[in-house]
């Protein structure tokens, strides 16, 4: 029995989740680095993104495009691939995959044909901005990107009432209209912390209730990617009871 089982995984592929930095190129893991030279197939969320990185490192090979768009009609023949004993390296434009990027459908797949799946640990923007934010850490949910439409008003509504630190991202556009709404449920005194551009030159976070950040952004320039976190509601009852001390 446990001959046949070491012949089957030696005979199949691996798929490798490799993060990547979210900004400065120094986060790059040698592990990460040295798996995409070793990989027999690379896949990347935008190639056009992903190429200035490779060269970078000296990764002289070509990446194939796996995005939201394909990665459904693509997944058969990656599994193709692995089947034959190829290692495939997925990586997404920033960040570790299938964290708000591609991935988890090809996972799943793979888990499925019962082929071996490792993810590399390194950068994502979640974990710094939590931290960076002062709020509680022991405990938290991490809400990706809210619905834009269907489906919003109800997400806040449950968010109002959460006990753990609250994180998601939001693009420049959609940033004030993310921190309004938060008050507007939340309270404007609910503390919180908005990180952006994470690791670059113009990293910035800025800490305060809902209101001050959200006065803030009004009168700055919105650019970069962001990272909100929220204190939870156990957070604001605790914050009542030492004033009240």
């Amino acid at each position: 029995m446990w001959p046949c089982i070491a012949k089957k995984i030696t005979m199949e592929g691996k798929l490798f989740l490799v993060p990547t930095p979210i900004g400065n190129l120094e986060d790059m893991t040698f592990r990460a680095i040295r798996i995409l030279k070793e990989a027999d197939v690379i896949l990347a969320e935008d190639t056009r993104t992903s190429a200035p990185m490779l060269k970078h490192f000296g990764i002289d090979k070509k990446a194939y495009s796996h995005h939201q768009h394909n990665e459904h009609q693509a997944t058969s023949e990656i599994i193709k691939f692995l089947k034959e004993g190829k290692n495939v390296a997925l990586i997404s434009d920033a960040g570790t995959p299938a964290i708000s990027d591609p991935g988890f459908f090809l996972v799943r797949e793979a888990i499925k044909n019962e082929l071996a799946v490792e993810c590399l640990p390194g950068a994502t923007a979640f974990v710094p901005a939590l931290v960076n934010s002062g709020l509680p850490s022991d405990t938290f949910i991490f809400e990706g990107f809210l619905p834009v439409k269907k489906g919003r008003q109800t997400r806040f509504k449950k968010l109002a009432e959460e006990d753990r630190t609250i994180i998601l991202y939001e693009s420049p556009h959609r940033l004030l209209k993310t921190l309004e709404e938060f008050a507007e449920y939340c309270g404007e005194d609910r503390q919180a912390s908005v990180s952006r551009e994470l690791t670059k030159m113009y990293e910035e976070t800025v800490r305060g209730t809902l209101l001050e950040i959200k006065t803030h952004f009004e009168n700055n320039i919105l650019k970069g990617e962001f990272v909100i976190c929220v204190a939870g509601k156990t957070e604001v009852k605790k914050s009542k009871y030492e004033k009240d001390k």
